[in-house]
């Protein structure tokens, strides 16, 4: 079995919180077979980037890259993040094409394969990740690198007329033709990066899972949900039960039924239309007034990008006039709250909520919801309200299906979710569960480098 060598925009070095299913997934495999995990270091640093540090811990060797302020604020907080990660959420009106933030990222994935490629050998099976790292395999290949590769891009494809609107799109897109294998989250996903191929890349479709590249070379193109640690989550949501967070928020319910979101403050999540949803359900369904609270849990992220500021602005003023037009002296509609929580009891709010309200506007996954449905009491669950637009919808199909933008819709789902008989609603929850125990993070990684290392 060959070394495995993960590359990723973070490391979750030795000692670090490694609660995200990602981290989880990727250890066990590097774990299993021995290997290398490099990537940025999460530092930011006054001289210049390319610091490298190296440590081992068992049989996983860590390599990581400080980075400049400078490139740091061009590479993640600029290109990666105000440009590539806007456009593949389909949102072009926040897109930001300054051309200095497009050289910035070209320069850091240069110099992580500058760094990368003496620390690679022939035989290794090298697997990338994200949308930070687009170019980084090409770039191996023009330094000499012939091992195989893979990519797997976590967030969604959009539609190839929006790629478009990129400038150099071709320049940027077309490097994934260095890979052997390109993992999406869906099978839609992967037909739109096709598409985009067709149109756009100079190649030519072979079947649903090969193209081929202007210059011949075959590349695999599936699709590869990505899943959670299922019976992890479910024993951490059991035992968090008796956790003192868990205690004091059924407490305060006063017998209550609680309606959970929890997601990072992004414009993508959708939260300003998932509270004129919740607003909609007030208004809609009266006889439920006082029966339910809805707990919106989403800490702050890329607080200083302006989009963001501008959401949590937003965010806090629907909160306000939501609750000022429909609470009651004992009783609070919305919590709306910026804090992080750990993990753990995060399972425990999920296992107490009578629904899970999931509605992004676009996501790759979305793995809140399958944590939601991996972290329910079996007798009695909570009902899962899920977004078409989130990929986990292609997979749960049991969860009352709604699309975001339709307020209504959304807010006639959360009346029927709250009130669902519990036969109903443990059916549902155990087809549910089933698919996610059978598709779990670690059959996630297997399936990937299997055919990445068969294909």
């Amino acid at each position: 079995m060959s070394r495995l060598v993960v590359v990723s925009n973070r490391v979750a070095l030795p000692g670090e919180n490694r609660a995200g299913g990602l981290a989880v997934g990727l250890l066990a495999a590097l774990q299993e077979r021995g290997g290398l995990w490099f990537g940025w270091s999460g530092r930011s640093v006054a001289g210049d980037s390319g610091a490298l540090h190296e440590q081992t811990d068992g049989n996983i060797h860590y390599a990581t890259l400080d980075l400049s302020r400078a490139d740091l604020d061009g590479y993640y907080n600029g290109f990666s993040n105000r440009t590539l990660w806007p456009l593949l959420h389909f949102r072009l009106d926040l897109v930001d094409y300054d051309r200095r933030k497009r050289e910035t990222y070209w320069k850091i994935n240069t110099l992580f394969a500058d760094k990368l490629a003496p620390l690679l050998r022939e035989d290794d099976t090298l697997w990338i990740h994200d949308y930070h790292l687009i170019p980084l395999a090409a770039l191996l290949r023009e330094r000499g690198i012939g091992c195989r590769i893979g990519f797997f891009l976590h967030v969604p494809v959009p539609s190839a007329d929006l790629v478009q609107a990129l400038p150099e799109h071709r320049s940027l897109f077309s490097t994934l033709y260095a890979c052997d294998l390109l993992g999406f989250q869906t099978r839609r996903d992967a037909a739109r990066f096709q598409s985009w191929v067709r149109l756009f890349g100079g190649g030519r479709i072979i079947d649903e899972d090969w193209i081929e590249s202007p210059d011949g070379r075959r590349v695999r193109t599936s699709a590869y949900p990505i899943g959670i640690d299922t019976g992890h989550i479910a024993r951490q949501a059991r035992a968090a039960a008796g956790n003192s967070a868990v205690r004091a928020l059924r407490q305060s319910l006063e017998h209550r039924k609680l309606v959970i979101g929890v997601d990072r403050l992004d414009y993508s999540k959708g939260l300003p239309e998932r509270f004129h949803g919740f607003q909609r359900y007030l208004t809609r369904h009266p006889q439920e007034k006082g029966s339910t609270t809805f707990l919106q849990i989403a800490p702050v992220s890329r607080g200083s990008v302006a989009e963001y500021r501008a959401l949590r602005h937003e965010l806090e003023q629907l909160a306000g006039h939501i609750n000022g037009s429909h609470a009651e002296a004992d009783w609070t509609p919305l919590r709306y709250v910026n804090r992080n929580y750990a993990h753990r009891t995060l399972t425990g709010f999920y296992r107490e909520a009578a629904v899970g309200l999931v509605t992004p506007l676009r996501d790759g996954m979305n793995l809140v919801a399958k944590e939601y449905v991996a972290s329910q009491d079996p007798d009695d669950p909570g009902v899962l309200v899920l977004s078409l637009l989130a990929g986990a919808a292609d997979e749960m199909k049991q969860a009352l299906l709604v699309n975001p933008h339709d307020l209504d819709g959304v807010a006639d789902a959360i009346a029927t979710a709250a009130n669902m008989p519990r036969g109903e609603r443990i059916e549902r929850w155990q087809a549910m569960m089933q698919h996610l125990q059978e598709h779990d993070i670690h059959r996630w990684r297997s399936d990937y480098l299997q055919a990445l290392e068969g294909g």
